[in-house]
């Protein structure tokens, strides 16, 4: 059975601060909004380096993002794409440009 390689973290403060942009924006709370940002600026779910660029996870988010070292910012990528799948179906349902492949 395959099993992923545990990195450590390098930059655990700015790490963190990453992390935590990743989980508000997918909070209850403000999952619907976010997305609807992602629609607005014609971008993908899953275009994390564009969804960074446009600010969307916050002012300070990509910034950070670029000064975490490279197995960090994987991390934080793969992060991301799990919280993308992890949406509930009727919210992705609802946003169905944004996660679609085309």
């Amino acid at each position: 059975m395959f099993e992923q390689a545990v990195l450590a973290i390098q930059d655990e403060k700015t790490f963190k601060e990453v992390h935590d942009a990743l989980e508000q924006a997918f909070s209850r709370q403000r999952i619907e909004s976010f997305l609807s940002s992602v629609k607005k600026n014609k971008l993908r779910a899953r275009q994390f380096e564009a969804i960074l660029a446009s600010s969307l996870l916050g002012a300070e988010t990509a910034t950070k993002y670029a000064a975490l070292g490279d197995s960090d910012r994987g991390q934080i990528r793969e992060q991301y794409l799990r919280m993308v799948e992890k949406v509930d179906p009727a919210i992705r349902a609802k946003f169905l440009k944004v996660y679609a492949y085309y």
